[in-house]
């Protein structure tokens, strides 16, 4: 497949990011040739197994920071040089909102990534496109990018990083860009309402989707009487975990489960002082911080995933959440809240239910409804299934992205 991509993020390998590692992996499966370019390493100590199976070479941009790319770059192309320089000097609002990183600084490291692009022309090889993920910084160091080399770019916009951003900086990246993609139909509302008709135009749904040989239902075995319910995260406030661990302390007075929750973060002392007031010591474990290999075991061992995302007061929020994805693909029925995208995949009375943010009621309802019948959680986690094979394949969302790159999509 002609011509290089270079492929922008904030940080990598993040471990919660398990969406940009599949999507990398089967971007590769289908014979892209990848150039990741992260802004900053993301300094986890836990890293996602089939990271170490990626071919693309990495290239952290808070450690190219040298005046030898920008002398480069100003002998190469003077004039872009010094019109892109001025245009960043003069917008240093385009990095307010949510961002780490200044207009200036997205600019020098747009200016790395030229003299890359410059080498690579240099050698005879083709550099085809530039894709940013999320719409924050990587976004702004790719129409940087784009202004001097002229490559075309795409943007794959996320939730904070679309919400907390200022309509000017959204417009000004979404206007230079060939296509603006989002991982759901509440994000891509969102867009038609922020954005010029030109750039909305541009705007599409691409869903994030999973390995379905990785995520998989379990083959049925012999299991002891208990149900078990399963949820995945980080330990932030958007997650909702709060109100899972209520919901699940009217329903513990009535029927016996566990509840198991992998991920860790700021909440996670208030989570077990809430364990422990609710008297759900027994039933609930906050199991920390696991890769994936040890989250597909625990789907394929558990009977229910669920978790009560919500839209923070600053308006953070999730846009799909990719756990819900992989226990849709694992075969797991969903109990989830109406927030952001959750409604695309979870079908109320489909393949779980469904309830309003903060509803304990609700979410204790459907809890019950699944804890206490086998039937109805077989007939669920089968349409989970399908649900996973039809809407959200990983090697499906990438064909799509090829066409986006304007690459063919011959395999090697």
């Amino acid at each position: 497949m002609a011509g290089r991509v270079i492929y922008l993020t904030r940080s990598w390998p993040r471990l919660s990011q398990t969406f940009i590692v599949g999507e990398v992996l089967a971007l590769e499966r289908l014979g892209v040739h990848l150039d990741i370019f992260a802004l900053e390493p993301s300094g986890e100590e836990l890293r996602q197994p089939q990271v170490d199976r990626v071919r693309a070479t990495v290239t952290y941009l808070d450690r190219t920071a040298g005046w030898r790319d920008d002398l480069a770059a100003a002998t190469d192309s003077p004039v872009t040089y010094a019109e892109t320089a001025a245009f960043a000097l003069r917008n240093p609002d385009l990095s307010s909102g949510y961002a780490t990183a200044t207009s200036w600084q997205c600019f020098r490291y747009a200016v790395h990534i030229a003299v890359h692009v410059s080498r690579l022309r240099a050698a005879g090889e083709s550099v085809s496109h530039v894709h940013a993920h999320f719409a924050h910084d990587p976004a702004l160091v790719a129409m940087f990018l784009h202004r001097l080399t002229g490559l075309p770019y795409s943007v794959t916009a996320h939730a904070r990083d679309l919400y907390q951003i200022p309509q000017r900086s959204l417009r000004e990246r979404a206007g230079a860009a060939t296509d603006v993609l989002t991982c759901c139909r509440a994000n891509l509302e969102y867009l038609g309402a922020e954005l010029d008709a030109g750039s909305a135009a541009k705007a599409r749904v691409i869903h994030h989707g999973v390995d379905l040989r990785q995520f998989a239902p379990a083959a049925p075995a012999a299991r002891d009487s208990r149900v078990r319910i399963l949820s995945v995260g980080r330990l932030v406030e958007k997650k909702g975990f709060p109100d899972l661990l209520r919901a699940c302390a009217v329903v513990a007075g009535e029927h016996e489960f566990t509840l198991t929750i992998y991920g860790d973060g700021p909440l996670r002392e208030e989570l077990e002082r809430l364990r422990d007031e609710f008297g759900l010591a027994e039933t609930v474990e906050l199991a920390g911080e696991r890769d994936s290999s040890v989250i597909v075991d625990a789907m394929r061992s558990a009977d229910i995933f669920a978790i009560a995302p919500y839209v923070t007061p600053d308006g953070d929020r999730d846009g799909v959440p990719n756990v819900i994805v992989e226990a849709l693909a694992s075969g797991l029925p969903v109990v989830s809240t109406q927030v952001g995208g959750v409604a695309e995949a979870v079908r109320h009375g489909y393949n779980g239910y469904l309830s309003a943010p903060h509803d304990i009621t609700g979410l204790a309802e459907h809890i019950r409804a699944l804890v206490t019948d086998p039937g109805l959680r077989h007939r669920m986690g089968a349409a989970a299934r399908s649900t996973a094979e039809e809407h959200f394949d990983v090697d499906r969302a990438a064909a799509e992205l090829v066409r986006v790159f304007g690459l063919s999509e011959a395999a090697t």
